[in-house]
């Protein structure tokens, strides 16, 4: 058996880390010793950006601990210093966008260019070819649902670069009894360590269908990518992955991609392998995500059209969360050694010395590049996931993106005003609803799923 890439070793030490610290229990002096290395490795990479960008420091972030001295905001009536956003329907000329054309031909790449300069990076012109291995078909059973699993591995072509390998790891699960192609829903999936199992539920707690389970009830298939095989989510992997072999192993230029923007190039180049699949039903995959991952999966909807629906979970800052709002995690937590690796090192100006209010863009426009195709926006409760996402930054994301899509003769969220919990806004091409759970998309796959059913027959 090959031995697993530095990028998926140091991951599984991060996540093993927070769960020891969760289990006070210590970590091996080798784990130690890997995670020590791994920030080192970061700091330097960060400290290297910063150079390049000729920057000495960057304003730090609010604390997630709301008992902490600097803990992030959460008074709506400090939320929103400032006065307006970008418009996402003016062209740079200060032309107003009145047709759809000049959106799509005009407006929309301006939009994208900002993104790709200031935010998310550039995807290089030289990303080589994937070419997809089916590793094993198996016939099983997901509870009384007979299925057909396969295990896929993408194989990057690195010849230009053979000291990185780099390989993205692709699940593809369908009904067994189906009568032709599915409609397929694609998760940006975490990967935990061996034996690390999830919390049981409480003693007595009726068994619920699971998001897969769901699924297949209605005759859907489901795949799982899982990111961090392709690309490391630290800041010492930007060197290795996709991102590193298209660097030769050198660091990135300030307009490169972050890792956001190479997950989101490995979910298209899964969805190159399902458009060859007879089981799929290629023009009817979405794409899920949550937490960073629902980051990603929006950044994955707005630059791949062919997706043709997003459930984005408890996505906050750097996906569905106004940038500029004081609520919850800021641009300064995105743009500190911890997440940097997301975003192009252009972004991090917007730390110091320029600030949110300075980026040519926000998160209404990321939703307008998903236009005209429908977004579902997932958020917890405020009382159990916390208030960190900011689920009012979403909805006001979702609600600024409104005009464009009502260009293209689309509906809009239909208010302004934030819904109570558990109402869902479902009726336009932009749907939003906070569950009563934490951090998860589970309890709004029944409410999703049911939404996305009415753009199957379209």
């Amino acid at each position: 058996m090959k031995a697993p890439s530095l990028h998926i070793v140091v991951c599984c030490i991060l996540i093993l880390s927070a769960l020891c610290a969760h289990a006070q229990r210590k970590l091996t002096p080798a784990e130690q010793a890997r995670l020590d290395s791994l920030k080192r490795i970061t700091e330097q990479d960060y400290k290297t950006m910063l150079a390049k960008l000729h920057i000495d420091s960057t304003r730090r972030g609010p604390s997630g601990n709301p008992q902490a001295p600097n803990a992030a905001n959460t008074d709506e009536s400090k939320a929103s210093p400032y006065k307006v956003l970008p418009d996402p329907l003016v062209l740079k000329n200060g032309k107003r966008v009145t047709t759809p054309a000049l959106w799509w031909e005009k407006r929309r790449p301006e939009i994208v260019e900002d993104f790709d300069r200031e935010v998310y990076g550039r995807v290089p012109v030289n990303v080589p070819q994937v070419r997809w291995e089916v590793v094993s078909t198996a016939n099983e059973m997901n509870g009384a649902v007979a299925v057909i699993t396969k295990k896929l591995l993408g194989h990057v072509d690195h010849a230009a670069y053979p000291a990185l390998t780099v390989n993205i790891d692709l699940t593809l699960t369908t009904p067994a009894q189906a009568k032709g192609p599915v409609p397929v829903m694609m998760e940006l999936s975490f990967i935990f360590p061996p034996g690390f199992t999830p919390p049981a539920p409480p003693a007595g707690t009726k068994p619920e269908p699971d998001w897969k389970q769901q699924l297949l009830a209605k005759g859907w298939g489901y795949a799982q990518i899982i990111p961090t095989s392709f690309q490391a989510d630290n800041g010492a992997g930007l060197t290795q992955g996709i991102i590193g072999l298209t660097n030769l192993g050198q660091p990135r230029k300030p307009d490169d991609w972050g890792a956001l923007r190479a997950w989101a190039w490995g979910a298209s180049r899964a969805l190159d392998y399902l458009e060859t699949d007879k089981a799929v039903d290629a023009k009817h995959v979405g794409i899920e995500g949550l937490s960073r991952f629902g980051k990603a999966a929006l950044v994955t909807m707005a630059y791949d059209p062919r997706f043709f629906i997003g459930f984005i979970g408890s996505s906050g800052a750097g996906g569905a969360k106004i940038l500029r709002r004081v609520f919850g995690e800021q641009v300064e937590n995105l743009a500190g050694s911890g997440e940097y690796h997301w975003f192009a090192g252009n972004f991090i100006k917007y730390a110091g010395p320029l600030t949110p209010n300075d980026l040519p863009v926000d998160a209404h426009e990321l939703i307008d590049l998903c236009a005209p195709r429908p977004v579902f926006i997932s958020v917890g409760s405020p009382a159990v996931e916390g208030q960190w996402v900011d689920a009012r930054g979403m909805f006001l994301a979702g609600v600024h993106a409104g005009p464009v899509y009502k260009l293209l003769d689309k509906k809009d969220l239909g208010t302004a005003t934030f819904p109570p919990l558990e109402t869902g806004l479902l009726d336009g091409d932009i749907a939003f609803r906070q569950h009563a759970g934490g951090h998860t998309t589970g309890p709004n796959w029944p409410t999703f799923l049911s939404y996305a059913d009415r753009y199957l027959h379209k």
